[in-house]
């Protein structure tokens, strides 16, 4: 499976043609349709997209949840220190007498974990919603510098 075809039949192998990129696919001559569609509805959107940056003050998530409700979406922290983010979209109802062109847009479940580090504040967790993107806010707690105390010497 080459990512651009050759023109000239056949597979292009050169390792050193940049625009022959075979890629080894081992699914390659398996039916696809062997896979039941509930899996294949909920394969695209199982892996929600999330960044995850680290500020002096926060650990700041932020998620693509395009087209889903803030009441669709949970964010937990279980088992000490794993954020849990999860959530649903539904399919949408076909109509008998509706004709579907193309159906690009995935549904389904999506769950993330994530073990969070020892300075987060645990019980200060913020989220919120926007434009469908959910941000989650983990304030980290300030890192004390040891105190340091001088010793006299005698003598």
């Amino acid at each position: 499976m080459s990512l651009i075809p050759s023109f000239f039949g056949g597979r292009r192998s050169n390792i050193f043609d940049p625009f022959s990129l075979d890629v080894w696919d081992p699914l390659e001559g398996f039916q696809i349709s062997n896979i039941p569609s509930t899996a294949r509805e909920t394969s695209a959107f199982a892996n929600a997209r999330i960044d995850w940056k680290e500020t002096p003050q926060a650990h700041v998530f932020k998620v693509d949840v395009p087209g889903i409700k803030k009441e669709e979406v949970k964010v937990e922290v279980e088992e000490g220190r794993v954020l849990q983010i999860s959530g649903e979209r539904n399919k949408e109802q076909e109509e008998k007498n509706d004709q579907w062109h193309r159906m690009e847009r995935s549904s389904g479940k999506f769950l993330r974990r994530f073990r969070l580090p020892e300075n987060a504040k645990m019980g200060e967790i913020k989220a919120a919603m926007e434009n469908g993107v959910l941000t989650v806010t983990v304030p980290k707690e300030e890192v004390k510098k040891p105190e340091v105390k001088a010793i006299d010497i005698s003598g």
